[in-house]
């Protein structure tokens, strides 16, 4: 419960430790921040199946170079013709393997797209993978 809390509103560590006191909970805020490490991704697992929103058959694929922490990698991302994302994966190479990876990863979560539109880039042959799939 306390975990959801902080998810949830905009409570700080120390806001949480003083709402489980009211409970007759004692519990540091220390603590709570550890709990929400440890437990915020298995939360977020739970609420992103129960809550999946469904994605439209027509996807947008697209790769850019990004910098993370001071590293350069290659973000892939797809999205619905809503503008929803379908799916994303960050990779250190630009290259038919990571095209390849993300397009099956974005598949087994959402399946099949009638329809992959991407620009003029080296992946476009993923469109011959796509009607592989299909038949």
């Amino acid at each position: 419960m306390l975990i959801r809390w902080y998810l949830a509103y905009a409570l700080s560590y120390r806001d949480i430790e003083e709402l489980a006191l009211e409970l007759g909970l004692k519990v540091d805020h220390s603590t709570i921040n550890r709990w929400v490490i440890d437990g915020a991704p298995q939360l977020e697992d739970e609420f992103r199946k129960r809550h999946k929103s469904p994605v439209g058959i027509s996807w947008r694929m697209d790769e850019t170079y990004i910098n993370v922490k001071g590293q350069w990698v290659y973000l892939y991302r797809a999205v619905d013709k809503e503008g929803n994302t379908v799916d994303f994966m960050l990779s250190e190479k630009r290259d038919e393997p990571a095209a390849r990876a993300f397009f099956e990863k974005a598949i087994g979560s959402n399946g099949i797209p009638d329809k992959v539109t991407m620009d003029k880039s080296e992946v476009t042959h993923l469109h011959t993978y796509l009607d592989f799939l299909r038949y």
